[in-house]
C-alpha cells in the first residue's frame, strides 16, 4: 500500500503470538514491545528538520481558481522552510471527501489554492491540515510565499458547483 501511494512505511507490525495472547486477555495495553520506536525516532527527526509538505491545487504551475476542479496538485516538499523537492501528480478525480483524504495520507501538512468548497476545508482542518485559500499566481511562488510567512488565507469559500470560475463570493 505505501509503495502504490508513494508513502514512507513508518513501521511494521510483528506477527508475534505474544501480542495475540495480550489482546485476549484484555491487556494489550500491558505488552511491552518497541517496534513502534522507529516511528518514534522518524517523528523526532521530522520536528527537528521541520518539514512540511505543501500540496498547491494548480492548473500545470499556476495556482487554481478552485481546489477540486484542478487539473494537477503541485506537492512541495520542505525543510527549514526551503523547497527540497517538487513533484506534480495529476488531480485524482473530484468526489466529495476524497481529495483531502487523498492528500492527507500523502502526508500532506498545507494545502493552497485560490478557493475551496466548505466541506473539504472542513475535512482537512479535522485532519490538522492547514488551509490557505485566496492564493494565486504561480505554484512554487505562492508555496514560496507561505514558507516566507507571507501567504496567508483570505477565506476564499466557494458555495456552489457551478463555479463558473469564480470562488469566494
Amino acid at each position: 500500500m505505501a509503495e502504490k501511494h508513494n508513502l514512507k512505511v513508518l513501521a511494521k507490525f510483528p506477527i508475534d503470538p505474544k501480542i495475540s495472547a495480550a489482546c485476549d486477555r484484555g491487556m494489550i495495553e500491558l505488552f511491552d514491545g518497541n517496534w513502534l520506536e522507529p516511528v518514534a525516532n522518524i517523528l523526532v527527526k521530522l520536528e527537528e528538520k521541520k518539514m512540511i509538505k505543501i500540496a498547491v491545487a494548480s492548473e500545470n504551475e499556476m495556482v487554481t481558481e478552485h481546489f477540486g476542479h484542478c487539473i494537477n496538485f503541485n506537492i512541495f516538499e520542505t525543510e527549514n522552510n526551503q523547497i527540497v523537492q517538487s513533484e506534480s501528480i495529476p488531480n485524482p478525480g473530484h468526489k466529495p471527501g476524497f481529495l483531502p483524504n487523498y492528500l492527507n495520507d500523502m502526508g500532506v501538512n498545507v494545502i493552497i489554492s485560490g478557493g475551496m468548497g466548505s466541506g473539504a476545508i472542513d475535512i482537512f482542518n479535522e485532519k490538522g491540515i492547514e488551509v490557505i485559500v485566496g492564493a494565486s499566481g504561480n505554484a512554487k511562488a505562492a508555496a514560496e510565499a507561505y514558507l516566507q510567512g507571507s501567504l496567508k488565507s483570505t477565506g476564499s469559500v466557494c458555495h456552489e458547483h457551478q463555479h463558473h470560475d469564480e470562488c469566494g463570493e
